[in-house]
């Protein structure tokens, strides 16, 4: 519309949607006149290299196989690329990575483990048209030796962890040759899992048998290099918090000859001219340790169960994290001790592994894990009044079912606002033969798990340590005395009043981090229906 004055007047709407373009009309402008100059760059050194004369020889190629003779032997200095960011821009370096991605014939992503840096490989007076050429002809994952010159970026590099600086090529050699095809991307394992109606861009899944077939590939993922770093974490944390405590780590046998669960749930060997099975439990040898005077120990080995469970949460073979503890009086010594061992953990987890819980939620979505401390402590029966409470019928000595784990580890979170918590004194009938009972209690004993998003990760109790009331109450179980003599011998001589209990390595990071699958965090598991890779 125009005024008196003869000017046009603009509409507010308008002049936004003006500015808008006006600004999108300079990005494009900016990225055509870039892309121009690295036509002109290639035009002028391609007529220049017209000849034929490669002027790049011996700066690019395929290194000979590295056999650790004396010739292989170099002053090369390499830097890690989590750590280019703090180098000063112009330097040259050298890195070693695999070859995640190549484009445009120049660019290219190299990547080591959960870190990536953009590498720019550009025709110019030192590097010559081959070089490039053969750059771009390098299969992905190949693992490649790169020097470069770190440069500062004038816009943020959204497909790399380096977002602020690339690398401009000077020499570039393959170490170690991918295959061409692939079983599977590793751009396509990992992106972000999004919910199924999530219909917003690429939704390529990899299935998990895919994976796990291909499980050398997959564990190359961001995610994945996360994922067991912080597990490692959590081994770190369960030593040096028992340590600390004056716990001793001892080693237990694998191979033994009885179920050590009393149970028919075990793998069963050929042991010379007879059999024998594998451990489900170092229960009984963290217990001899304690007769031996040990006081506190603990141990991270292999535990086996032979349950043909195919389930979100079971393995045939995990790692057992198991501690056992003498106490003075009451097993709450040692509860409070497991509690605290627990919180360590979580603290750790939450103060040190802040990277790697970013690189997981960048690929899973993670919510983040809230706990007490010191943490939540409730009683059995307070459980079931809570459960009874919300609709669900159960008797007083019935035991948990998993949805009924999972009820009350909502109602626990939205009551407390805790992920972890401990329930005591579950009742007797429900718990192995050698749990001590609650001599002021009819029905309860001195037994408890603990939880983590409403699923059980340890479940421990205070031993029977006197040989005559073990053999009562193994009786009472109806179990064969004669098979579990060994067992019973161990507290003949004095035994110290003790209690533990035993936590699955994979199921506590599987739930700290909320994930849907304990194959995600078993490096290569071990179910009903896999024994390979």
């Amino acid at each position: 519309m125009a005024s008196k004055s003869g000017a046009v007047e603009v509409s507010e709407g308008e002049q936004v949607k003006s500015k808008s373009q006006l600004k999108k009309e300079e990005k494009l402008a900016a990225k055509a006149m870039k892309k121009e100059q690295f036509k002109a760059i290639n035009k002028a050194n391609t007529n220049d290299q017209e000849s034929g004369e490669d002027i790049s020889v011996g700066k690019y190629g395929v290194l000979k196989m590295i056999q650790s003779s004396k010739n292989d032997v170099s002053d090369r200095v390499f830097v890690d690329v989590k750590n280019i960011m703090t180098l000063l821009a112009d330097n040259s370096v050298w890195i070693r990575g695999r070859l995640h991605t190549s484009r445009k014939q120049c660019f290219m992503v190299v990547r080591q483990q959960q870190w990536s840096i953009q590498v720019l490989a550009v025709v110019s007076d030192t590097i010559s048209k081959q070089f490039v050429k053969f750059c771009s002809n390098i299969s992905k994952e190949s693992i490649v030796d790169i020097k470069g010159k770190v440069t500062r970026t004038p816009s943020k590099i959204g497909s790399c962890s380096q977002q602020d600086v690339e690398l401009h090529i000077e020499e570039l050699w393959v170490v170690s040759q991918s295959a061409n095809q692939l079983p599977l991307l590793i751009e396509d394992a990992s992106r972000p899992v999004k919910g199924d109606d999530d219909d917003q861009g690429l939704n390529i899944k990899v299935n998990q048998d895919t994976r796990l077939d291909n499980r050398v590939i997959d564990l190359r993922t961001p995610a994945n290099q996360a994922i067991f770093r912080l597990e490692a974490g959590v081994c770190n944390l369960f030593r040096d918090s028992l340590t600390a405590k004056g716990f001793v780590e001892i080693h237990t046998p694998k191979m033994i000859n009885a179920a050590s669960e009393g149970g028919a749930n075990v793998f069963t060997i050929s042991y010379f001219k007879g059999s024998a099975y594998l451990a489900q439990s170092p229960q009984l040898y963290k217990q001899m340790a304690i007769a031996g005077d040990f006081d506190r120990v603990f141990t991270v080995g292999a535990v086996f169960r032979a349950e043909d469970s195919n389930t979100y949460r079971h393995l045939t073979e995990f790692v057992g994290l198991d501690l056992e503890m003498a106490f003075k009086y009451h097993y709450h010594e040692v509860v409070d001790v497991i509690g605290s061992l627990f919180t360590s953990i979580f603290k750790g987890l939450r103060d040190n592994y802040q990277s790697e819980i970013k690189t997981i939620c960048e690929q899973y979505p993670v919510e983040p894990f809230k706990f007490l401390d010191p943490p939540l402590k409730l009683e059995f029966p307070t459980a079931v009044n809570m459960l009874r409470e919300a609709g669900v019928e159960m008797g007083d000595e019935d035991d948990l079912s998993t949805p009924n784990e999972k009820l009350l580890g909502r109602l626990v979170k939205a009551k407390y606002d805790t992920d972890f918590y401990i329930l005591d004194k579950f009742p007797l009938a429900i718990r192995p033969f050698y749990t001590m009972p609650d001599p002021d209690s009819k029905v309860a004993s001195n037994s408890y798990d603990m939880f983590m998003r409403g699923e059980e990760i340890l479940s421990g109790a205070q031993r029977i340590h006197d040989s005559d009331y073990l053999i009562e109450r193994a009786k009472h179980h109806q179990v064969d005395i004669e098979k579990i003599a060994a067992y019973i011998d161990a507290f003949r001589y004095g035994c110290p009043p003790h209690a533990g209990g035993g936590i699955g390595l994979e199921r506590v990071v599987m739930l700290y981090l909320g994930l849907d699958n304990i194959r995600k965090v078993s490096m290569f598991p071990r179910d009903p229906k896999r024994l390979t890779p």
